[in-house]
């Protein structure tokens, strides 16, 4: 059994074909999965299929390019549905200095605000980093009760290794798979009890599909690619993963 700890399943492609698509995941051993908000509008189509699918788990939050279109009462409307059981976690939230879509001072403040709530709840965080290591690292600093996961991980070892002393899990997605990445040796140094693994559909398509909008199911080639790097079997990946994911969440296995 794996866990796809990122997937967005309210976009068209995987939305309106959602039963095929959630079959083709259990057939390549994928059967449990975290639909991850961007911003309040589809955060409310991750929690009708949270509460509609006992396999499906949802999060609510403000990506960094959705922070300056934030609606004023985002926080009330975060409060509102963290209330709900299959709302599992605060995000996506973080910073992106590579295509700063929004201001980086309104993506700061967007995501210490929402740090402030993962805190009050006691709730986990994903997080989003592009291009933004120092920042990250000083605003995760500034609430070390909060805990969650570097989401679709693709800076350096010294990084993920910040990530890790503050108590953060480290998600690979489908980048880990791609010729000439950084990230399998990255992968390598951390431990199996750190790590967890994603698709980020219906982005980033692991290869062999790479360039293809990407699925839930995907996350097994993730996890092969882990295994390989890792010298263990797709088994005991899917197993420490599976683990993680439950451990972080607070879901059930």
């Amino acid at each position: 059994m794996l866990t796809d700890t990122h997937c967005h399943l309210f976009y068209e492609d995987l939305k309106n074909n959602l039963s095929d698509v959630l079959k083709r995941a259990e057939e390549l051993g994928v059967n449990r999965f975290i639909c991850v908000a961007t911003n309040m509008e589809d955060a409310r189509e991750c929690l009708l299929l949270g509460e509609t699918h006992d396999n499906i788990f949802a999060s609510v939050g403000v990506h960094p390019h959705d922070a300056k279109d934030a609606p004023e009462d985002f926080v009330d409307q975060i409060y509102d549905l963290m209330t709900f059981d299959s709302m599992v976690a605060v995000g996506e939230m973080g910073l992106d200095y590579f295509r700063n879509i929004s201001d980086p001072e309104i993506q700061k403040d967007v995501f210490r605000t929402q740090m402030e709530i993962a805190q009050e709840l006691n709730k986990p965080i994903i997080f989003h980093n592009r291009d933004a290591d120092q920042d990250m690292i000083k605003i995760l600093k500034e609430f070390p009760n909060v805990r969650g996961v570097a989401h679709c991980f693709s800076s350096n070892l010294e990084t993920a290794n910040a990530f890790l002393d503050l108590g953060y899990y480290i998600s690979f997605s489908g980048n880990l798979t791609f010729k000439n990445s950084h990230l399998p040796e990255v992968a390598k140094e951390l431990p199996l009890d750190r790590i967890l693994v994603e698709t980020d559909s219906p982005y980033l398509s692991p290869v062999p599909h790479r360039g293809k909008p990407n699925e839930p199911g995907r996350t097994r080639f993730v996890a092969e690619k882990l295994a390989e790097i890792h010298g263990v079997s797709l088994e005991l990946i899917a197993e420490k993963t599976t683990e993680n994911a439950s451990s972080l969440f607070q879901i059930s296995e």
